[in-house]
């Protein structure tokens, strides 16, 4: 999925670098031949960062590594003429091949200190290369969105004397909601209540899987989520034996339309609603973007976090079942 994903930022820079030469070179073909002063027009030239090259010889383990310090060896800092007139696609492309194929997690934390460092050469090329990490890591369309790798952005920014005390508030608020139910860690609990009035702690919830499915009644994304769900032989198993339970919460106050879509999911799973609007106002769960799914073990410890690739969803209890 986000290898798809991938491919598909780099059609959206290819397409856009056929488009905009295809209107450079209209521009120049269409003026008139006899002009003196259109004689000299010429096309600009685009520029493009190119990463560096890993040693062909390297096992491929080693290329990474070397990658994760070297890819941005030949991207000069000191110009900020270029990060105006580069391509923005180009560079969110470049950004989402670093952090998905050269950055592994447990390399996060000093591949963003020692990034930011070099980026900290202005406040200009600072705010760019956060602006690039915020739509890569943190932004909720994003299919690289990932708070384990967007926290150490976070920490550097907030230390850095470059940004005033203005501009790191909404970013404080940011690193709060990040550090909640990270990856390993346990979940944050809450109590749900169902359409009949039961309450229940999702933490009691017996279950060797627990999906925690975020939604809003009548959501098409919501429903495309649940049809994948539906969809997996595998979870549809693991919820016949008992081992999965999926936990359906609605997280706003329109009770009206939440009881008007209860039959959009199956009976098997638990339909509810945040009666006292806990997770909001305390914010112990980023919703920013729903749907959202959260798959915990049974020790509600958080095996992925908000997202929404039912494939990863399976990849990592298959994972957990083969160990």
């Amino acid at each position: 999925m986000k290898r798809y994903y991938l491919i598909l930022l780099s059609a959206i820079v290819a397409i856009s670098s056929v488009a905009c030469s295809s209107r450079q070179q209209k521009s120049v073909a269409d003026a008139p031949a006899d002009s003196a002063e259109n004689s000299s027009v010429k096309v600009p030239t685009e520029r493009v960062f190119m990463p560096a090259l890993a040693p062909a010889m390297l096992p491929q383990r080693d290329k990474v590594l070397y990658m994760n310090e070297h890819y941005w060896d030949k991207f000069d800092f000191a110009d900020t003429l270029f990060i105006k007139e580069v391509e923005l696609n180009r560079m969110l492309t470049a950004m989402a091949v670093y952090v998905e194929g050269y950055m592994p997690d447990s390399l996060a934390r000093s591949s963003m200190s020692r990034l930011l460092s070099k980026a900290s050469t202005s406040k200009t090329m600072f705010d760019y290369f956060l602006m690039l990490a915020e739509r890569v890591l943190h932004d909720p369309n994003s299919p690289f969105r990932n708070d384990e790798r967007y926290i150490p952005v976070l920490e550097n920014a907030i230390a850095s004397p470059l940004l005033d005390e203005y501009e790191k508030m909404p970013l404080v608020y940011d690193l709060q909601i990040a550090m909640q139910n990270r990856i390993g860690r346990k979940a944050n609990d809450f109590v749900y209540t169902l359409a009949d009035g039961r309450r229940g702690n999702m933490h009691k919830i017996k279950a060797e899987y627990l999906l925690i499915f975020f939604s809003n009644p009548g959501c098409n994304m919501c429903g495309g989520v649940r049809d994948d769900i539906l969809a997996s032989p595998m979870l549809n198993e693991l919820t016949e034996r008992g081992k999965l339970k999926v936990l359906v919460l609605y997280p706003d106050q329109e009770l009206d339309a939440w009881r008007e879509h209860l039959g959009d999911y199956p009976s098997a799973w638990i339909n509810s609603y945040d009666q006292a609007q806990s997770i909001t106002k305390e914010r112990t769960y980023d919703l920013r973007a729903i749907p959202a799914l959260y798959l915990l073990d049974n020790q509600k410890q958080v095996m992925a976090k908000d997202c929404t690739d039912v494939s990863y969803i399976e990849s990592l209890i298959l994972q957990a079942e083969q160990s």
